[in-house]
Formats: C-alpha cells, structure tokens, sequence
C-alpha cells in the first residue's frame, strides 16, 4: 500500500514540475529528469523495480506509436536526406565513438558491452525538443526532421543494441551469422507493420464502444511490440510502420465521439509513461552508488561526463558538416523543394544539431539490460544505467534549458506552410459540404449552411449543440461527411500533409459532436476505404 501512495504523489510531483515547466518555457523532461535524480537520495523511498525484458514495451511502444501516428509520410520523404543522415549515419557515429571513449576509460569492458552503451544512449528523444521547439513556433521543415529522427532513429539504436546484447549472452559476435536474422528483421517488420495494422482495423472497426475501443487500442500497440519482438523482428520498425499504416486508414473508419476522447488518454498515457520511466531509472542510481567504493565511484562519474560530452559532440559535428555540404550544393545547383519550405543554414544546423536531448528510449534501453547474461551478470550492467541517466540528464539539463533562449536568438520563421495548406483545404472542404445541399431550400438545409459556414470559414471555436429535428442532423452528416472525404483525398494526392490533416480533423470532429450527428449510424458505403 505504501508503494501505491509513493506512486500517486510522485505523479502529483510530476504535474507540478511539469505545470512550472510550461511557465518558464522549459521541457518537462528535463524538470522530470532532475526530479528523478533527487529522488534517488531520499532517505525511505520505496525500491520499485520492473522486469527488464518488460522496459522496451511498457516504456517505448505506446509513446512511439503515439509520434508515429502524426507522422507525415509526404514530408518525411521530402526530407530524407537529412533525416536519414540522422537515422543512420549519426547513430552509428555515435555508437562507435561511446563505445572507444567507455573502452579507453575501462579498458575491462567487453567490446559487446561498450557497444551496447553506444546503443543505449545513441537515439535522441525529440519529445524535449518539440515541446520547446512548438512554443516558439519554429519552421515546419525542422519540425518534420526531428520528428523523422526520433521515430527511426530506435530502430537503428536499437537493433545495434540486441546485436551487442546478443554478443555478450553467446559470448562471441559474428557478422557472417547475424547479417541474416538482421536483414530478415527489417524486411519482415515493414512488412509486418502494414499487414498487421490492416488486421486490426477490419477487426476492430465495428467496435462503437468508447472504453471499449480505447482499451482495444492499448491492447494491440502491446501486442503488435510483444509479437514482432517475440518472433525476431524489430518492434521499433514494426510500431512505426503500423502506427503509420493506422494513422491513413483509421481516420475515416473511427466516429469522432472514439476518436477525441482517444487523444485525450493517449495524451494523458504519454505522459504518465515519462514520468514513469524517469522514476524507476532514478530509483536503480542510489543502490549503484551506493554500493561503490569512493575511488570507482569518481570513475563512473568520469566516464558519464565523457560520453555526455561525446554524444554532444557527436551530433554538432555531424549535423554542421551536413549543413554545410546541403548549403554548397544549393548555391551550385539552386534550391528547388517540391513546395515552399526555408532553405537550409547555418541557422537551421545549430538547432537541429543542439536538439539531441535522450530520454526515455535511452532509460528504457538501460532498464531492458538483462541482469544476467550467459550465466553471469551482465558486464558493467551498473555502470551502462548509470551513464545513461547521467547523458539523459545531462542533456536535458544543458541542451533543453538553453534550447528556447537559442531559437529566440536565432529567430527562425517561415511562411507557416501547415497554416496555408489548412486554409486551402478548409476552403476545398466547405465547397464540397456545401455542394450537398444545392437545390435543398429548407430551413433545416439554411441553418446546416450557417453553421457549416461559421465552422469551417473560421477558426473553429467550441461546437454549438444542435438540438433539431432528425432531418437536420441528416443533411449536417452528409455534407460533414463529404467535406472529410475531400480532405482526405487531398491528403492522399498529397496536396496538404499531415499536419494540417490532423488540425482539420479535430476541427471536424468538434463540428460534429457539437451538431449531433456523430450520434447517427454511418452507412456501409460511407465506412473505411
């Protein structure tokens, strides 16, 4: 009962550092992360513990397929050559020079092992960095990159790290006899990923119920992770590509009565799970140090401090000469993006390069390390958590609280194209709710009008009830029900990404729960494609 009531007061400590985040302008992890390691040396705090196979799922596959569902797959092919300098080249950078830093500095550490900490504390988290990077309103583009980066960069990080994991158990690492399972495990997760995304939606989309559908929706983000794990492939690779299969279908198959309270517990799920996963790996800090001798504690704090620095390092000389090889390219063959964006500078590489705070896939990774390994502990298991706390929260505290006042010094805008894509898809969609209604000179057809014309031609305010006669609600879900469909084929042609699809989504749904008309029965032939 004690730990219970530990656990409830340690979430009204986490709203409350997370409320005086949002006041000065900083992310909530990085308060989080400070939080967590005070924490760790309050005297009579309950030891929670948690399964390590059990961290990777608990932790990382709801807040992933969470970022993988606003994915835009049109932007993030706009900007695959950044992303992907980020996904691949900078992960396995920084994997390699982690591990030579840990193996210069404790030259008893297995290769597999020091590996294994490059992997850990290799993938960004841009949860810190969007939360700071949207309160100033940064450029779309730079948003859609990191982004990109913390939805594929795990799933490099993290098919390196059961290579290297994999290497300790068996006590021997082969490239000849992993490349295979390797190269499967991809393949099968995009191919996994779709597939089963289909399977649950044609399960799952008579499901009216809304706490039914949402726990529907926890059950299969875990069973999608635990399956595609249990079976070799990447659990990482197989969220994303399922999340992102999800996101393009589900939207026309879910009432918007399931879908706005959805987005509410996810929210709120998101955000439990953070402050979950900063707690426990916290909490394993004080047994670690308390346990070392003063002379091996000094080497733990110097070989966190060195792998903090590298990480940082990493990433800035990376992402600068990438920059500055894009920016030499531009002026040799010009800068011609498919459709309006702000062009590349140095600028933009500073806070792209100064957004690699870690977090939770990094604690998480650090959690999942198994306790024993071939009938022995895990080569230097504590020193791996250890320094992965110290990077999340060193990067947090360094890089996250001095994010804001960077971007403001920099004073970074665009044309806002998510606000001109909104625009021209509201217009679009009013055209065709509209056109339902010609010819229908009723009352019931004028007052669908207004209100259609009120909703859509403004930004939407909160949805008026609408208590008319059943004709009423009729007329207002046909012509609702077209404006979605246009927008949707809209975001299918690609001429407005996801972005501005889900701002007009949620704009759609409040129409229509304030209407009345999501109470109606949707025809067979108005269902999911």
């Amino acid at each position: 009962m004690r730990e219970f009531e530990t656990l409830i007061g340690l979430l009204l400590v986490a709203i409350t550092l997370a409320a005086a985040a949002r006041r000065i302008g900083a992310p909530y992890p990085a308060l989080l992360a400070l939080g967590g390691a005070v924490l760790a040396f309050v005297p009579g705090t309950p030891a929670f513990s948690i399964p390590p196979d059990l961290a990777l799922a608990l932790f990382v596959a709801p807040v992933l397929l969470d970022a993988a569902y606003d994915a835009s797959p049109r932007d993030l092919k706009e900007n695959w050559g950044p992303v992907a300098g980020l996904v691949v080249v900078i992960v396995g950078l920084t994997t390699v020079a982690v591990a030579v830093v840990a193996r210069a500095m404790v030259p008893a550490m297995p290769w597999a092992a020091a590996i294994a900490l490059g992997a850990v504390v290799a993938p960004p988290d841009a949860t810190a960095a969007i939360a700071v990077l949207r309160q100033v309103k940064i450029p779309h583009r730079l948003l859609t990159i990191l982004e990109g980066e913390s939805l594929l960069n795990d799933a490099t990080a993290l098919l390196i790290y059961r290579l290297a994991v994999g290497a300790v158990v068996a006590g021997a690492f082969s490239i000849r006899a992993v490349a295979p399972a390797f190269l499967l495990a991809v393949a099968g997760s995009l191919v996994a990923g779709p597939v089963l995304a289909w399977l649950v939606l044609s399960v799952t989309k008579k499901v009216k119920d809304v706490p039914t559908a949402i726990i529907l929706q926890f059950i299969t983000t875990f069973g999608v992770w635990i399956g595609a794990e249990r079976i070799g492939l990447s659990g990482v690779l197989t969220m994303v590509c399922f999340a992102i299969a999800v996101s393009r279908r589900a939207p026309e198959s879910t009432p918007a009565r399931i879908r706005v309270p959805s987005y509410a517990v996810w929210d709120t799920v998101v955000f439990v799970v953070n402050v979950l996963a900063f707690v426990f790996i916290g909490l394993q800090i004080r047994p670690i140090l308390t346990a070392l001798e003063p002379g091996r504690r000094a080497v733990y704090f110097e070989v966190a401090g060195a792998v903090l620095l590298t990480v940082i390092l990493v990433r800035v000389a990376w992402v600068m000469t990438h920059n500055t090889v894009l920016r030499w390219r531009i002026r040799r063959s010009g800068f011609h993006p498919p459709r309006p964006t702000l062009r590349p500078s140095v600028r933009t590489g500073l806070v792209v390069s100064w957004s690699g705070m870690r977090g939770i896939v990094s604690l998480a990774a650090a959690l999942a390390l198994p306790i024993q390994a071939g009938g022995s502990a895990f080569p230097f298991r504590d020193l791996i958590v250890f320094t992965a706390f110290s990077v999340v929260l060193g990067t947090l505290v360094i890089q996250g609280l001095t994010l804001r006042p960077l971007l403001r010094a920099l004073d970074l805008r665009d044309d806002d194209p998510v606000g001109r894509e909104v625009e021209l898809a509201r217009e679009r969609a009013l055209r065709a709710a509209l056109a339902t209604l010609d010819g229908d000179r009723s009352r019931a057809a004028e007052a669908v009008r207004e209100e259609l014309a009120t909703h859509l031609e403004e930004v939407a305010g909160e949805a008026e009830d609408a208590r008319g006669r059943s004709v009423h609600a009729d007329l207002h879900r046909r012509a609702l029900a077209e404006a979605r469909r246009t927008v949707f084929e809209m975001r299918a042609k690609g001429d407005i990404g996801d972005a501005a699809f889900h701002r007009l989504e949620e704009q759609f749904d409040w129409v229509e729960l304030g209407s009345g008309a999501a109470k109606l029965p949707v025809p067979e032939s108005e269902g999911a494609s």
